[in-house]
């Protein structure tokens, strides 16, 4: 039942949609609320302490409303406000993208680590990002690596509006590029690094998935056929043929499937010089092959 939280102060109306929350079993009640009073009043951490005592607005308490039930009802947060945090970027989204999640962000560290361990390239670093998304595992690199330029692929164009609209808030525009394409198929050149997210949950486990995920991101970006591994046996290929001598193919694994990725990148022709980089909860998540060097 919805309720108005006009005349509150904004303290008042954080802690009683905390409690809400909390009575409906949210496990990260106090954090999405503070997110989404803030959403709702246009304030961030700093703003929300400095108004504190202020009253809330008619106006912002019909937004807070709005936000509230979308929440109870199941909406992730990053949904009802439109971004998500990632590599401390501050990226949008939208019906066509996952919400970026602190798992990716493992293919990154892969990346970085791997490079910053090799002497420093004779040229401008090229990046691929396969099945782009929000551009968030692209556009992190290029805020790590400032002579880098990169090109982010994906088969939906509203992806693609996205993860430009996210290069060009951020500042990227003259390094980032964006192509419309099945996995890498329109791409061509030698790429030093490539990367990639790809739908990998098995499509029998989708119905089985939080409903955060299964409700709200898009079934094309999750389901990777029967054993999950359905885009790495079309991406791995294209990629293999797309690399540098002595580029780098890093992709996300999910659950299990790490040792099944790494096969398929030696059948490629890409050598295995280090183990997957595990996560934080200890999965391994990132997997990494090298085209023979020259």
């Amino acid at each position: 039942m919805s309720e108005s939280f006009a005349g509150q102060t904004v303290e008042a109306a954080r802690r009683k949609l905390t409690v809400r929350f909390g009575s409906s079993a949210i496990d990260s009640a106090e954090l999405d609320a503070r997110m989404l009073v803030g959403a709702a009043l246009g304030l961030d951490l700093t703003g929300l302490i400095a108004a504190a005592a202020r009253p809330v607005k008619p106006d912002e308490s019909m937004r807070l409303e709005d936000f509230a039930q979308r929440r109870l009802a199941g909406e992730p947060v990053a949904r009802i406000i439109g971004f998500k945090e990632f590599w401390g970027l501050p990226l949008l989204l939208s019906a066509a993208t996952l919400v970026p999640r602190p798992d990716t962000e493992t293919v990154v560290e892969l990346a970085l680590e791997i490079g910053r361990a090799e002497p420093p390239a004779l040229h401008r670093l090229r990046i691929a990002d396969i099945g782009t998304g929000s551009g968030a595992i692209l556009l992190a690199l290029l805020s790590e690596l400032p002579e880098a330029c990169g090109v982010g692929t994906d088969i939906s164009l509203a992806a693609l509006q996205t993860a430009s609209s996210n290069a060009a808030h951020l500042g990227f525009t003259p390094r980032a590029a964006f192509v419309a394409c099945d996995y890498a198929a329109a791409l061509s050149g030698d790429f030093d690094l490539i990367v990639s997210n790809p739908p990998y949950i098995r499509s029998a486990d989708i119905a089985g998935l939080a409903s955060e995920v299964r409700a709200y991101d898009p079934p094309a970006a999750l389901d990777g056929g029967a054993d999950g591994l359905d885009a790495y046996r079309a991406l791995i290929p294209q990629a293999a043929g797309l690399l540098a001598p002595g580029g780098r193919l890093i992709v996300e694994a999910g659950l299990g499937q790490s040792g099944h990725i790494q096969r398929l990148m030696t059948a490629a022709g890409l050598m295995l010089e280090r183990p997957p980089k595990a996560d934080l909860a200890g999965v391994p998540r990132a997997v990494g092959g090298r085209k023979a060097p020259r």
